[in-house]
């Protein structure tokens, strides 16, 4: 007997969407970021439309905001701020890329994409080699564990409150399965 493929069902709201970056920065000293591509892709094997919504569209332009991708293929997005201002930064905008099937109305999934933008790239960068110093100076040491009887191992408490937490968690699961 043969069978046919069937489609599985799509409930709204549930399909999952997927989009690169899922943030963006701009930087207000850097024009070259005033510009970027936000890329969604369609894994699946039916077309989809999108629409891209905002919570501030005064701010920004979007290129193509709305259209449609083919089966397995991607679109790219482009999204310029307009309105690169001292009293914008920092603020954080969304972006949200609804979805649907090409012959339906109703929105099958959603992502939504953080943007802000900072007054340097000079700045965030000497900020996060700040902290990455810091989260360097701070790293705990690791040893290689040795279960081998008369052998200690220095541990930090770090590890302890790891495996402590581990335990439980686990043993929380196999209450719940039991």
């Amino acid at each position: 007997m043969h069978q046919q493929k069937r489609q599985p069902e799509l409930v709204e709201g549930n399909l999952p969407v997927f989009v690169f970056p899922t943030e963006l920065i701009f930087y207000a000293d850097d024009q070259s970021t005033h510009k970027q591509v936000l890329t969604l892709y369609n894994p699946y094997e039916f077309a989809l439309k999108f629409k891209v919504l905002c919570t501030t569209p005064n701010k920004y332009v979007v290129v193509d905001a709305a259209g449609a991708v083919k089966p397995q293929c991607c679109v790219d997005i482009v999204i310029r701020h307009r309105d690169v201002r001292s009293c914008h930064y920092g603020v954080i905008d969304k972006f949200r890329l609804q979805v649907s099937e090409q012959s339906q109305r109703k929105a099958l999934g959603r992502k939504e994409v953080v943007a802000t933008l900072l007054p340097s790239a000079k700045e965030q960068q000497k900020e996060e080699e700040e902290k990455r110093i810091k989260e360097h100076l701070t790293e705990s040491l690791f040893f290689e564990q040795s279960f081998q009887p008369g052998i200690s191992a220095i541990v930090s408490s770090q590890a302890i409150i790891t495996i402590k937490f581990e335990f439980v968690f686990t043993s929380l699961a196999l209450m719940k399965f039991n």
